[in-house]
């Protein structure tokens, strides 16, 4: 009778557990109605933003209920944006015609013991050949999903591990250019108590498409966000330091290195009255950066012109178009946000 007891007890909890963890994502239906809309707004500080979204613009919750979400992109051949649930080791899926779901488990963090180890996928982009690249923090490595988009399984082919026989940190953000170059950020974040491991830097690398990996930069304490100008002649690299929050801007020399750094944009001031450190960044078809900071997310110009601020009130960590640009995704600690843009 006692082992009866037992086993009924163990099978509850089984069951309580994974009720607390389907209860976890909260699929909004109607998002017309939540207070927490209200908080929301635009504010443009430059007329010329005026050109790029309304400051009475239309703001959505499409889902909520996530541990960290993170690292948005949108892919036209499913007609959906996935992004990363970082604690959770998931990435998601929402469309207009299914709403939430999951995409791929275990996606930054592979193995049988290793789904509920907290250290989960961050950064997503496809490649030129349309295939899924992942910044995995648990495995810490950016890697290639193998299966095909519309059949995600977590099967990856490593594209850069370590750099001098060293493992990463945590692969955090990354970029891919017209030749196939890799850029990408290696903070602490995701190591025990974020602090550098065995490489012993905390940086910016590049990986060639013969997989060679070099470091850009070695003297950001919190490299994070990563993007490049339209030209490809500039590299924006944010660093979520709380006491050095700022947007950098970097040249790329034809060999690929980097010179004349410089502080494009200093977040310190609005980090004093604001949630949030610069995380996230993306380039519109403008040239105009919208990057997450304190608050939400800014309109930055390539000139370091402060144009607008999205105000999401909670920490931003990444922000993605869809192909048309009709729209920019945002993701808001524990929400998938989006708000129209001007075409």
């Amino acid at each position: 009778m006692t082992k009866v007891v037992n086993i009924l007890m163990v099978f509850l909890i089984m069951l309580l557990v994974s009720c607390k963890n389907d209860s976890k994502i909260d699929i909004v239906e109607s998002t017309a109605s939540d207070p927490f809309l209200e908080e929301l707004s635009i504010e443009i500080y430059d007329s010329t933003a005026t050109n790029l979204i309304d400051t009475n613009a239309t703001f959505e919750i499409l889902a909520k209920g996530f541990y960290w979400s993170e690292g948005p992109l949108w892919i036209d051949e499913l007609q959906a944006v996935i992004f990363s649930d970082v604690p959770a080791n998931k990435i998601y899926k929402w469309t207009e015609k299914d709403s939430l779901s999951i995409y791929l488990e275990s996606a930054g963090h592979t193995g049988p013991d290793n789904s509920g180890s907290g250290e989960g996928p961050n950064g997503l982009i496809l490649d030129q050949n349309n295939k899924l690249l992942i910044c995995q923090h648990g495995d810490r490595q950016i890697a290639r999903m193998d299966a095909d988009l519309k059949n995600p399984q977590a099967q990856f082919t490593s594209i850069a591990n370590t750099y001098n026989g060293n493992k990463f940190n945590s692969p955090n953000d990354l970029v891919m250019d017209r030749k196939g170059n890799i850029y990408f950020t290696d903070p602490p974040y995701g190591r025990p108590e974020n602090k550098t491991g065995e490489i012993g830097i905390n940086g910016v690398f590049k990986v060639n498409p013969e997989k060679e990996v070099s470091v850009l930069v070695d003297s950001l304490n919190r490299p994070n966000g990563i993007a490049l100008s339209l030209d490809e002649q500039s590299l924006y690299i944010n660093q979520s330091d709380s006491g050095n929050p700022v947007l950098y801007s970097y040249d790329i020399k034809e060999d690929g290195s980097l010179e004349n750094g410089k502080i494009l944009f200093d977040f310190l001031a609005l980090s004093k009255n604001a949630k949030g450190l610069p995380d996230g960044l993306k380039v519109h078809k403008s040239g105009n950066i919208f990057t997450t900071g304190p608050g939400g997310v800014h309109i930055i110009s390539p000139d370091g012109k402060h144009l607008a601020a999205i105000k999401t009130t909670k920490s931003t960590a990444n922000c993605a178009f869809d192909s048309d640009q009709n729209y920019l995704y945002m993701t808001t600690t524990d929400l998938l946000i989006r708000v129209k843009l001007k075409l």
